[in-house]
């Protein structure tokens, strides 16, 4: 039986977490930790109180929380960040934790995003340079960080799929005063009700439009997308690990 301990418990993903091991026969959930914990389970406000042993970590939290998750992983426990909003610093700090530990970093859980991100590093590589490429990503007003950590996934599919010249990003176009730019990649940033996720990548080439797209119908499929990963990450070497490695 895989132990599992939830960083951001509480939250909503950890929640949905929370639900999705309680449909399998192979993890147990031995607790969690939170700031803030309103939930009926063990849950742990500091490092120092946490009196319980697992088998691998799962954080849906906030990058905040990140020098606390990586202290939780004592002893070498694996461990999935699957928080979103990561600084350059902290990503170096989770690339100096790789080294001692199996990390799995993902700004998104879900398959789907994975094979959308496949899609649109085909479209660039034969419509780069023939067309003008969109970002719109979608998401509840409570979300904290934009443009999303998916968006920005799928950016740099772009860039490492661009030849030639290489995309210059935007972020909305506020204040802009000018025509679009050769290379030009905007991406836009949409909050409102209680959108789970959605995105959106349109090529505008002369006389059409491509679009590929991934709307996510509840947190569900990143929930097990994480758990997926957590028993991946069972076993592994110290590394930095990603969806791409579970193919």
């Amino acid at each position: 039986m895989l132990k599992l301990f939830i960083i951001g418990i509480d939250g909503k993903m950890g929640r949905a977490v929370c639900r999705a091991a309680s449909d399998t026969t192979d993890i147990e959930l031995v607790g969690g930790f939170d700031t803030l914990p309103d939930i009926d389970f063990k849950v742990f406000t500091s490092v120092e109180s946490v009196n319980v042993d697992y088998d691998v970590i799962i954080d849906f939290s906030r990058p905040e929380t990140l020098d606390t998750a990586i202290k939780l992983t004592k002893n070498k426990i694996p461990i999935v960040l699957a928080t979103t909003g990561y600084s350059e610093s902290e990503l170096k700090k989770i690339e100096q934790l790789s080294k001692k530990v199996p990390v799995f970093l993902s700004g998104n859980m879900s398959w789907g995003v994975f094979v959308l991100q496949k899609l649109v590093a085909d479209a660039t590589k034969m419509l780069w340079g023939d067309s003008d490429i969109e970002i719109i990503e979608k998401h509840h007003n409570q979300k904290v960080d934009a443009p999303s950590g998916t968006a920005n996934m799928i950016a740099h599919s772009i860039k490492n799929a661009a030849t030639g010249s290489k995309p210059n990003f935007v972020y909305g176009r506020e204040g802009a005063n000018a025509k679009r730019r050769p290379n030009e990649v905007a991406i836009h940033a949409v909050r409102g009700g209680t959108v789970v996720g959605e995105h959106e990548v349109n090529f505008y080439c002369a006389d059409e439009v491509i679009t590929i797209s991934h709307s996510a119908l509840s947190r569900n499929i990143f929930a097990t997308g994480a758990i997926k990963a957590a028993r991946f990450l069972i076993g592994k070497k110290s590394g930095l690990y990603a969806m791409a490695d579970m193919v």
